[in-house]
C-alpha cells in the first residue's frame, strides 16, 4: 500500500511496467486537463492491463463494511471531488461471500486508515485488504477514479 500526493506519483516508476503506463497516462492527461474531467465509466488506457473506472459513489459507514482484495489488479484510487475515508489491514480474516471476478471480501479489522481528496492517492496492491468508500467528516458522496493496474497473470 502506498499513500501519497499526486505531485509525487512519478516517484513510483519502475515498480511494474503497467504502473508506469498508468503514471504516464495520468501525467499526460493532467497536462491538458483536470483529472476531474475524466468521463464517468471506463476509460481505456492499455486494454485489460490498465484502465480507469470513474464513478459517483455514495460513501458508507466504516462499521460493518468488509475489506476487499484482488488477485490480479492493483487499485490506484483518486477522489476527484470530495474526500473519502479508507482502511487497510494486513490481518486476514474469514472470507465473506465468494470471490468473483477479481474481488473478494474478508471480515478483518482495519489497522491503518486515511483520507483521500485534496490531491492524494492511495495504491493498493493485489492481495492487500483495503476498505474504500468510507464516510469521512461531512462527506457522504464522491466522484472518484479507480485506476485498475494488472499486476498478476
Amino acid at each position: 500500500m502506498i499513500c501519497d500526493t499526486l505531485e509525487h506519483l512519478n516517484r513510483y516508476r519502475g515498480l511494474h511496467k503497467n504502473l508506469d503506463t498508468a503514471i504516464d497516462y495520468l501525467i499526460a492527461y493532467h497536462v491538458g486537463h483536470e483529472l476531474g474531467e475524466l468521463p464517468i465509466g471506463r476509460t481505456e488506457v492499455d486494454g485489460e492491463n490498465v484502465f480507469i473506472n470513474v464513478m459517483d459513489a455514495a460513501l458508507r459507514p466504516d462499521e460493518g463494511a468488509n475489506p476487499e482484495y484482488h488477485h490480479k489488479y492493483a487499485d490506484l484510487q483518486i477522489d476527484l471531488t470530495g474526500g473519502e475515508g479508507w482502511g487497510y489491514t494486513s490481518n486476514p480474516g474469514p472470507e465473506v461471500g465468494e470471490f468473483t471476478g477479481d474481488i473478494g471480501f474478508q471480515n478483518s479489522p482495519d489497522v491503518v486508515s486515511g483520507v483521500l481528496g485534496e490531491g492524494r492517492f492511495v495504491l493498493f496492491f493485489p492481495g492487500e485488504l483495503h476498505k474504500p468508500g468510507v464516510i469521512h467528516a461531512d462527506c457522504t458522496n464522491v466522484r472518484k477514479a479507480v485506476v485498475k493496474i494488472k499486476m498478476e497473470g
